[in-house]
């Protein structure tokens, strides 16, 4: 596992990773908790915070208090709070400010191996949760709720003067295929689609045969070319379902981020394109441009 350490004592942090790394875990270590909280935010590898509660400026229970609340946004993380002095009042504080666990310092070897098999059991198992949580069942990909987050937490990185594009896309005449051939074939069809969606990007089922695809810094002309690429590899498939085998096509519409954007308009407006490409004869890219929108929305 990825842990990070934390105490104001060098000779303490090179002595319990001196216990950790022999046995494959990934150790980095600091005397700033303030920088340690950064670190921990910025690397979503670290699945164990042990800290002590005599460090600054953060002191030990504010550090295992936003540790805390960094695993609550769906992330798995175990924190494990150190104290030369172990009373019921510290084990108290440390737990009620979202410790996990408690341990003397310095740890001996046997528990502080046997409170990170713990550690390990419950951030397997969060990771399980989580997993589950944001995966659609039928195709393996992100579910609409886990990539409107992503899209979200994307827009906020990304800023009002980065570039972003969006991609809409829809199986044509789903309900035919459902009608004719069954849910089973239907079903296929919307995993098979599923397989070409391997782009760089944030990718996730948005309900019956629509998917979505963010493409953080990339701009409308590169998220064009993959709609295009997309909607030639969905054409060329085939299905079984019958005595011969199914064609599928899809319709794409592109947006494009701009200043003071939302992700809810941006996908909006690939939505406005994509019922443009469903009713001008389907199998085809559309991206929003302005009067498209305008007269959408009118």
């Amino acid at each position: 596992m990825h842990i990070v350490l934390v105490d104001t004592s060098r000779v303490v942090l090179k002595m319990i990773a001196a216990l950790l790394e022999p046995n494959g875990h990934t150790v980095t270590a600091f005397t700033n908790s303030a920088e340690a909280l950064a670190y921990v935010e910025d690397t979503a590898s670290v699945r164990v915070l042990i800290t002590s509660l005599e460090v600054r400026p953060l002191g030990g229970l504010e550090l295992c208090w936003s540790a805390r609340l960094l695993a609550e946004s769906n992330r798995p993380l175990y924190v494990i709070t150190m104290s030369s002095a172990r009373n019921a009042r510290n084990l108290a504080e440390a737990l009620d400010s979202g410790a996990d666990d408690f341990i003397e310092k310095p740890p001996t070897p046997e528990e502080l191996h046997a409170r990170l098999r713990a550690a390990e059991r419950l951030t397997t198992m969060q990771s399980e949760l989580i997993r589950l949580a944001e995966t659609d069942s039928l195709t393996g990909i992100l579910n609409r709720r886990a990539f409107l987050q992503k899209a979200r937490d994307a827009a906020e990185r990304v800023g009002d003067h980065g570039r972003m594009a969006a991609i809409l896309l829809d199986i044509d005449h789903f309900k035919r295929i459902n009608d004719e051939y069954g849910h089973d074939v239907g079903d296929a069809a919307i995993q098979a689609v599923c397989r070409e969606l391997a782009v760089e990007g944030i990718v996730g089922r948005l309900g019956g045969e629509e998917f979505g695809i963010v493409l953080p810094h990339r701009p409308a002309s590169e998220a064009e070319a993959t709609a295009t690429r997309l909607r030639r590899a969905v054409e060329s498939l085939r299905i079984r379902g019958g005595r011969v085998p199914i064609r599928l096509t899809c319709s794409f519409g592109v947006s494009e981020w701009f200043e003071g954007d939302t992700i809810e308009g941006l996908i909006k407006r690939a939505d406005i394109a994509l019922y443009e490409a469903k009713t001008t004869g389907r199998n085809r890219v559309v991206s929003a441009a302005a009067d498209l929108v305008l007269a959408r929305a009118g």
